[in-house]
C-alpha cells in the first residue's frame, strides 16, 4: 500500500507548498496551495497533536478517547522560519515543518532526530464510501524498536510486523492472529535510548506497518476519517506511557476485592452448582472473592432477567454468597432478544434506542438469544437508559460487578461476524456509519454499564469488565484478553498480551487462566495460575464443554500449587493495591516489560518472558512442560531470589531452578514489600499486623504503602494512609525512615519487619533516637525480624555496639 509507484497508481494525493501560516494561542495552522491544512496543537511541551484536513475544512473535533481532564499547558512556545522550514520550539522539542511538502521532522533540544516523516501525510479518495483513506509514513531509524498496540498476540517488539485494528470476536485465536478483540492505536518507538509515542486517534479500521513492507519505513493509515495523531516524547518509555495514559484517562481505584482471585465458567448453574463451587473453595481454604454467572443464569439469554428454574430466588442466593465472602458478577451482552413480551426490548423499540440499517430498519443479528436488536451506545440518551437497567441487579439483588461480552459487536452467522458497514450510529451528535463506530462500540457499552453500576452500587465502588475496548476504555472498565486456548503456546501469548496491555494504558487486564477453549493438563494449569496471580486481573475461566477447570479439578498436587500461589497473591494485596493507586494517580503501568524497566540496556529490547510486577518484583513464568527451571534475563542491579532469599547480580542471563511447584521470582535490592496475612476473601479478617520485608542494599532506596477502607469513596477526601519508607543501607548499619500522609487510621498497630540480606548481625536498635532492647521489639534472630509500632519515624539498626 505504501510503495511510491503503487501509491501513485492508486491516486494518492500529497500536500504541496505552504502558502499561509497562523497561530491561535497553542494551535498553529499551516495551509497549502492545494487546500491541505495542518493543525499543530501544543498540548504540553512534550505532547503535540498533528491533525490534517483536505479540501480546506476540518470535521467536527470529537473524540471518545481523550480524557477531558488530560493535562494541558506548556512552558515555552516559539515559532520562527527560514527559507526551508517553519520551526516550532517548545521546552522539550523542536519541530521542522517543511514549506514545500508539509513534512515534519522532530528533534530534541540537543538536535537529536527523534522522528521524521518519509512521505508524510498523504491520502486517496474513497470512491466506495466517500471521504478519504488517510495515510502517514515515517522513516524508521536503524535498530529502532516498536511496542504497544494493546492485545496483539505476538512478539513484544513489533518491528517487522503489519497489524490492524478492527475489534473482532476471534474464538480460540492463535499466536500472531490479527485482528482480535481490542483496538488500541498507540505505539512506542525506541531508538538510541530515546522513546516517543504515537497515538493515532481514528476509530475507523486502522493499519500499522513497522518496517514490514519496507525495512526503513513505518506507516499507519485508516479507511476513513482524519489523519489525527498525537506525538508524545519521553525520552523514557515511562514518560511516554504516563503521558499517553493521562491523555486517554485513568480509572478510579477499584475495590480491593476486585484484586482478589475470581472463578468463572461457561456456565455455573443451577444455584446448587454455584453453592457447591463456593463451598469447595472454603473447604479447601483456597482464597476466592468473585464468582461469575455466564449467560445461562438468564431467562432464555434475555439480559437483565433470571432463569427462575435455575435460580428461583437470586436475591437470597447472592446474599448467602456474600455472607461467605463471595461477590457475584453477572454477564450482560449487547444483543437484546426480539420479543414483544420482553420489557427491555419493548422499551428499546418504544424509544427508538436500537441501531438501524442505512435504509431504516433495525439492525437485526443472531446471537445467543436468537434474533436480536442492538442498542446504540454512542447515543447519550441510550447510555442513560442502559445505565438505569442495572437498578434491580445491583441495588436490589446485590450483584457486585458486571461482565460485558460479545461487544465487538459480535454477530453470528454473518460475514465478518459483526454489523454490516451501513449500520448507523448517533456518535454523540456526530452521525456516522458502523465503519467509524465499530471500534468504539464495546467501549461505549462498557461506559454505559459503568455509569449504571456506579450509580446503583454507591457508596461502594463499581466493578466492570469488558472484552472489546478502544483507547480510553480504562476510564470505565477492566478487561480480559478473550477466548484463548488451553495450550503452552497460549500461556506464552497470555504473558505477552497482559504486558502489552499495561504499556498501552489498560493495566487492569488478565487472561482466562488455564485457557477458555479445550482442557489444560494439571501441569499447564499450575504454570498458568503461577503467572495469573501476577496479572492485575486474576480469574480462571473456561468453556464447560471441555471439562472442569477449578483449582481442585486436577490432582492434589496441582490444588496445593494453586493454593500456594493464590495465597501469595492475597499476601501481596497491599503491594498490589499500592500499585493500583499509583496507576490511578500517574498512569504508571502495573506490569513493566523489561524494555520499559530498563530501556538503556539493549539486552531488554527483544525480551518477552520476564516482567516487573509493580516496581520491585521480577517475575518470569515457566512456559514449557516438564521444566525443572529455565534460563531468564535478570535486569541490572542486585536482586534477591524470593524463595531462598539469596542475592544475585543482574545484567545477564542465567539458569534459575523452578520445579512445578515454584517459579522464578526476584525482589529488587532496597525494596520494602508489605504483606497482609492470608485471608479467604478480602475483609474476612481484621488486619492486626502488616509485615514489611526489607531487602538490604547499600545506598538510599524508597518504597510506598497505600491503604484506605478498601472500598467506598472516603479516600477521595484524603481519608487514606500513604506511607513512604526510605531505606539507607551501610556496611555495618542501616536506617529505615517513615513518613505518612492522609487521615485514614489503619486497624493494625504494629509492623513485623523482616530484614533480608543484612551483611551484619543485629546488635542494637534505636527507635526514634531512643535505644530499645532487642527483647522489647520481639527480635527473632533466626528470621532476622523485629516488631515495632506502625507510627515510628526512624528506625536504626546497628551491627556493632560502637555507634557513636
Amino acid at each position: 500500500m505504501i510503495i511510491n509507484t503503487e501509491l501513485q497508481q492508486k491516486g494518492n494525493q500529497f500536500p504541496n507548498q505552504i502558502i499561509d501560516f497562523s497561530k491561535e494561542v497553542d494551535t498553529l495552522y499551516f495551509k497549502t496551495q492545494n487546500h491541505v491544512i495542518l493543525q499543530l496543537t501544543v498540548l504540553r511541551d512534550s505532547v503535540l497533536r498533528f491533525r490534517y484536513a483536505t479540501g480546506g475544512a476540518f470535521e467536527n473535533d470529537f473524540s471518545y478517547a481523550i480524557d477531558e481532564d488530560a493535562h494541558r499547558g506548556y512552558n515555552h512556545l516559539e515559532v520562527t522560519s527560514n527559507d526551508v522550514n517553519y520551526i516550532v520550539t517548545t521546552s522539550k522539542l523542536v519541530v521542522h515543518i517543511e514549506k514545500l511538502s508539509l513534512q515534519a521532522k522532530i528533534y530534541d533540544l540537543k538536535g537529536t532526530l527523534i522522528n521524521e516523516d518519509e512521505l508524510g501525510f498523504h491520502y486517496e479518495e474513497s470512491f466506495e464510501f466517500g471521504g478519504n483513506i488517510v495515510k502517514m509514513s515515517k522513516k524508521a531509524q536503524h535498530a529502532e524498536s516498536f511496542y504497544g498496540l494493546g492485545d496483539k498476540p505476538m512478539h513484544m517488539n513489533l518491528r517487522g510486523k503489519r497489524v490492524q485494528n478492527w475489534a473482532t470476536d476471534q474464538y480460540a485465536f492463535g499466536k500472531d492472529q490479527d485482528p482480535i478483540y481490542k483496538s488500541v492505536p498507540f505505539y512506542i518507538g525506541l531508538n538510541k535510548k530515546k522513546a516517543y509515542g504515537v497515538f493515532f486517534d481514528n476509530t475507523f479500521r486502522t493499519f500499522f506497518d513497522f518496517c514490514h513492507e519496507r525495512m526503513d519505513v513505518t506507516s499507519f493509515w485508516a479507511q476513513g476519517g482524519e489523519m489525527n495523531y498525537y506525538f508524545i516524547y519521553g525520552p523514557s518509555m515511562s514518560d511516554v506511557v504516563k503521558s499517553y495514559t493521562n491523555l486517554t484517562g485513568v480509572p478510579e481505584l477499584p475495590p480491593m476485592w476486585a484484586l482478589g482471585y475470581q472463578q468463572c465458567k461457561w456456565s455455573y448453574y443451577p444455584e446448587s452448582n454455584v453453592k457447591e463451587i463456593a463451598a469447595k473453595f472454603r473447604e479447601l481454604k483456597i482464597p476466592c472473592d468473585g464468582i461469575y454467572l455466564d449467560i445461562d443464569y438468564m431467562d432464555g439469554f434475555r439480559c437483565f432477567t433470571w432463569n427462575k428454574e435455575y435460580f428461583p430466588d437470586p436475591k437470597r442466593m447472592v446474599k448467602e454468597l456474600a455472607d461467605d465472602g463471595f461477590k457475584t458478577i453477572v454477564i450482560i451482552d449487547p444483543g437484546i432478544k426480539i420479543d414483544e413480551d420482553y420489557s427491555v426490548y419493548k422499551e428499546g423499540v418504544e424509544n427508538d434506542y436500537f441501531c438501524k440499517r442505512a435504509d431504516g430498519p433495525y439492525m437485526k443479528g443472531k446471537v445467543w438469544p436468537g434474533e436480536c436488536n442492538f442498542p446504540d451506545y454512542t447515543n447519550p440518551e441510550v447510555r442513560k437508559w442502559w445505565a438505569g437497567l442495572f437498578k434491580e441487579l445491583i441495588s436490589e439483588i446485590g450483584v457486585k460487578g458486571v461482565w460485558n461480552d460479545m461487544n465487538e459487536p459480535a454477530v453470528m452467522e454473518v460475514p465478518g461476524k459483526t454489523f454490516p458497514p451501513d449500520v448507523r450510529h448517533d456518535y454523540d451528535g456526530n452521525p456516522c456509519s458502523h465503519r467509524k463506530a465499530h471500534n468504539i462500540y464495546g467501549t461505549q457499552m462498557a461506559r454505559a454499564t459503568y455509569e449504571g453500576v456506579k450509580k446503583f452500587a454507591y457508596p461502594k465502588r463499581p466493578f466492570v469488565i469488558t472484552r472489546s475496548a478502544y483507547s480510553g476504555a480504562q476510564r470505565y472498565t477492566s478487561s480480559w484478553t478473550g477466548d484463548n486456548v488451553a495450550s503452552w503456546e497460549h500461556l506464552w501469548v497470555a504473558n505477552i498480551q497482559v504486558q502489552r496491555m499495561c504499556i498501552s494504558g489498560m493495566s487492569f487486564t488478565g487472561t482466562d487462566i488455564g485457557g477458555f477453549a479445550e482442557q489444560p493438563t494439571g501441569e499447564l494449569y499450575a504454570r498458568w495460575i503461577q503467572l495469573g496471580v501476577f496479572h492485575p486481573f486474576c480469574r480462571t475461566h473456561s468453556s464447560g464443554h471441555h471439562g472442569e477447570q477449578e483449582p481442585w479439578a486436577f490432582d492434589p498436587g496441582v490444588t496445593d500449587i494453586a493454593r500456594k500461589f493464590i495465597n501469595l497473591r492475597y499476601r501481596l494485596l497491599p503491594y498490589l493495591y499500592t500499585m493500583f493507586h499509583e496507576y490511578t494517580q500517574n498512569g504508571t503501568p502495573l506490569l513493566k516489560p523489561l524494555v520499559y524497566f530498563d530501556q538503556d540496556d539493549l539486552q531488554t529490547h527483544y525480551r518477552t518472558d520476564e516482567f516487573v510486577f509493580g516496581h520491585q518484583i521480577l517475575v518470569c513464568p515457566i512456559l514449557e512442560p516438564n521444566a525443572k527451571g529455565r534460563r531468564m534475563y535478570i535486569p541490572r542491579g542486585i536482586w534477591y531470589n524470593y524463595w531462598d532469599k539469596l542475592p544475585v547480580e543482574g545484567g545477564k542471563e542465567q539458569w534459575v531452578d523452578a520445579d512445578v511447584d515454584s517459579m522464578p521470582l526476584f525482589i529488587k535490592a532496597g525494596s520494602i514489600i508489605p504483606k497482609y496475612p492470608i485471608q479467604q476473601y478480602v475483609g474476612e479478617k481484621k488486619i492486626e499486623q502488616v509485615e514489611l520485608e526489607v531487602h538490604y542494599a547499600l545506598g538510599k532506596h524508597s518504597s510506598n504503602l497505600y491503604e484506605d477502607a478498601q472500598d467506598g469513596y472516603d479516600y477521595t477526601k484524603e481519608r487514606y494512609s500513604y506511607r513512604t519508607f526510605k531505606f539507607h543501607g551501610r556496611e555495618e548499619d542501616c536506617v529505615l525512615q517513615q513518613h505518612k500522609r492522609g487521615s485514614f487510621i489503619t486497624p493494625y498497630e504494629t509492623y513485623r519487619i523482616q530484614f533480608i540480606g543484612l551483611p551484619f548481625e543485629i546488635k542494637e536498635i534505636e527507635v526514634d533516637n531512643t535505644k530499645v532492647s532487642l527483647e522489647s521489639v520481639n527480635y527473632d534472630s533466626k528470621a532476622c525480624s523485629i516488631e515495632v509500632t506502625k507510627n515510628f519515624t526512624e528506625l536504626q539498626i546497628f551491627g556493632n555496639t560502637d555507634n557513636s
